[in-house]
């Protein structure tokens, strides 16, 4: 429990110290890397990365993870890692940005942390956080993990599988 918590406290404080700090490079296929702290405004905005709008777009999140997202918005943060190279990350993090929206998540209980092809990124993040593949989108509530969804999920409903999270209905 104390490491749970002085890892929540070591990140989150990192947010606050090195809101803008983030290494970017390409890799050879032209993609924008960003390993660090990303804003949801820089992927919006930055002609690298159309890719973010387009994906919103004709996506209804799963109602069910709506109504848990609505009712816990206040009290759980979400900690997402992600790979701008990445194409299920391209796919899947728009439309989890579609869901938060909805939901009226605020935007401050959402912590984006790019890694790079090695899933490696700035302070150590990914790997005290034990995240193998990306995206992955961690339920924090109280400073503890309580649940994880990587990629499409088990069933391939990330937004379901969030919402079972969240709702505190996971086996």
């Amino acid at each position: 429990m104390k490491k749970i918590l002085l890892l929540t406290a070591i990140l989150f404080s990192t947010c606050i110290v090195f809101a803008q700090s983030a290494e970017i490079s390409h890799d050879p296929e032209g993609n924008k890397i960003i390993k660090g702290f990303i804003s949801r405004q820089e992927l919006a905005n930055d002609s690298s990365f159309t890719w973010f709008l387009q994906n919103q777009k004709d996506y209804t999140p799963d109602q069910s993870a709506l109504k848990a997202l609505r009712a816990n918005k206040d009290s759980i943060n979400i900690i997402a890692f992600g790979g701008t190279w990445c194409s299920d990350t391209k796919y899947i993090l728009p439309k989890f940005y579609v869901l938060s929206d909805a939901s009226g998540l605020s935007p401050d209980r959402i912590t984006l942390i790019g890694v790079d092809h090695n899933k490696k990124t700035i302070q150590h993040l990914s790997e005290a956080f034990n995240v193998i593949n990306v995206p992955t989108f961690i339920v924090m509530k109280n400073g503890k993990e309580i649940g994880r969804v990587v990629e499409y999920g088990t069933t391939g409903m990330f937004d379901r599988e969030l919402g079972q999270i969240i709702a505190g209905k996971t086996n």
